[in-house]
């Protein structure tokens, strides 16, 4: 049993929290979890935390606005309660996809809205980037238009002078100032002091019309997170496959980013045949460093999938056209992928795949989500395999979809949150436990989760790995010496 550690599990996944808990042979915290009459969160933590490291294991997954909430509020009762260290262990990271980009590089899209006044407009916004005229030359037309726009707009302006512009006391309002309008519908273009529109005074509109096309304003979603986290009191972050890698930067405390590349691989070495003759395929230009990089250590042949974005004027009904990049005729092709929400990118790809020539399509994705028509969509597409993590709760999914198989990743957090209380990076201390697995498949040792779940309370953990690959040597590779184990204490 590992000491001075608490695991709380909140409600998104809680056969994830069980099995990280199997791993570190720990059971979780009581922790009561609930809703008032009104729909607020209710959270009670039944067991003392005082001076402990304490994980908190929630997905973002589900109903995720609750469930984020309800992290914050496991939080802040931990850190109220005097716990050591609160670390929030996110498989999922709600909210990952909506990073502090406002828009992308090609501009920002405009809100289509008709002409309310049925009048033409001149083209020319603000938003618009003239180009710089040549000294001799006159200004672009843009420009142009723009001042020609605005002085023809003020000399229509008409001002009401009447004598209700006067106080009782002879002092004058203002009237050489246009009152401010709250909306389209709200403003009709005719400017007077006391604020009344020009439809309570017959006026006429002026030939101001509000722009129809605006620029969504997106908030800063990935600062605001990060912001609500540390503030309920999170000190430290575990997460995998961060859809954006830019995300860790709006913390201003440690996030462990973990990867789920190791687990794609080990499933493709095992469970897809001739694997070395198949081709990984990047569904979009924006995963393709993910897949390289599990094709450069496999050493697989690499295609991608090019998706041509659409013109402005293409309705958002209408999809983006799709072209591969790379030859995959009479082979197996394997998709890589961070997430699949609607699953409409890999369904498609795998449609354009079998279009190509490709024998089968295997869909490796970290995340599944799989939302809304997903698994129906799935069901009915040219893809034969989808493989997923279980960082969101895929019992259901596997229920409705024959063809969707789920990798675990208890034992993945599980070592991250040994790792967390320990000196080394997560790299280094996995690949020393796979290294004594392969020595115990070969040796008559204790088993693995004996191991874990003892030689994490030792202070001298660096002289114990020493000494043991030291004895392993000494012994000609013909097993262990006992007296080795019983001075460590490990012998039965």
């Amino acid at each position: 049993m590992v000491r001075n550690i608490v695991v709380l599990g909140g409600s998104s996944h809680p056969e994830l929290t069980a099995a990280i808990c199997e791993h570190l042979s720990i059971a979780p915290a009581q922790v009561l979890l609930d809703k008032f009459s009104n729909g607020e969160t209710r959270v009670e933590i039944k067991e003392s935390v005082r001076g402990k490291d304490v994980y908190i294991i929630q997905s973002g997954s589900g109903k995720v606005n609750d469930n984020l909430m309800e992290l914050l509020i496991m939080i802040s009762a931990c850190k109220t309660a005097s716990a050591k260290k609160v670390t929030a262990v996110l498989p999922f990271f709600p909210y990952s996809r909506q990073s502090d980009v406002p828009y992308n590089k090609t501009g920002a899209p405009l809100h289509k809205a008709g002409n309310p006044y049925n009048k033409p407009y001149f083209p020319y916004t603000l938003d618009t980037a003239p180009q710089s005229p040549h000294p001799d030359n006159s200004p672009s037309s843009p420009v142009s238009n723009g001042a020609d726009h605005i002085s023809k707009g003020l000399s229509n302006v008409r001002f009401d002078n009447g004598h209700h512009g006067f106080h009782e006391n002879g002092h004058r309002h203002r009237s050489d100032t246009i009152d401010s309008f709250s909306s389209i519908n709200g403003y009709n273009g005719h400017a007077s002091p006391n604020g009344s529109s020009s439809q309570e005074n017959g006026g006429k509109n002026s030939i101001f019309h509000p722009q129809p096309g605006y620029k969504i304003w997106v908030a800063q979603s990935g600062t605001l997170i990060a912001n609500l986290l540390t503030c309920a009191g999170a000190d430290h972050i575990i997460t995998m496959d961060l859809h954006d890698a830019q995300y860790q930067g709006f913390f201003d405390i440690p996030v462990d980013n973990l990867y789920g590349r190791p687990l794609l691989k080990k499933y493709i070495v095992e469970q897809i045949p001739d694997y070395k003759n198949a081709v990984i395929v990047s569904p979009d230009a924006g995963g393709a460093k993910r897949a390289t990089a599990i094709a450069d250590e496999l050493m697989m042949p690499f295609a991608l999938i090019h998706k041509e974005r659409r013109p402005p004027k293409i309705t958002d009904r209408q999809n983006s056209t799709m072209m591969l990049v790379g030859d995959v005729a009479d082979r197996v092709t394997i998709l890589i992928d961070d997430m699949a929400d609607t699953a409409n990118t890999i369904t498609r790809a795998a449609r354009l795949l079998k279009k190509e020539g490709a024998t089968a399509v295997y869909a490796l994705i970290t995340h599944g989500i799989l939302s809304g028509e997903a698994i129906e969509r799935i069901n009915r597409s040219d893809i034969d395999r989808v493989v997923v993590t279980n960082s969101v709760p895929q019992k259901e999914h596997e229920r409705q979809c024959s063809k969707l198989r789920v990798l675990q990743l208890g034992y993945i957090f599980s070592e991250a949150s040994f790792d967390a209380i320990k000196p080394g990076s997560h790299q280094s201390n996995h690949e020393s436990r796979l290294s004594v697995a392969f020595i115990m498949a070969n040796q008559s040792l204790p088993s693995l989760p004996m191991i874990n779940a003892w030689y994490w309370h030792q202070a001298e953990l660096h002289e114990y790995w020493l000494s043991m690959f030291s004895t392993f040597q000494d012994s000609g590779h013909g097993g262990f010496r006992s007296s080795h184990l019983e001075y460590k204490g490990m012998s039965a």
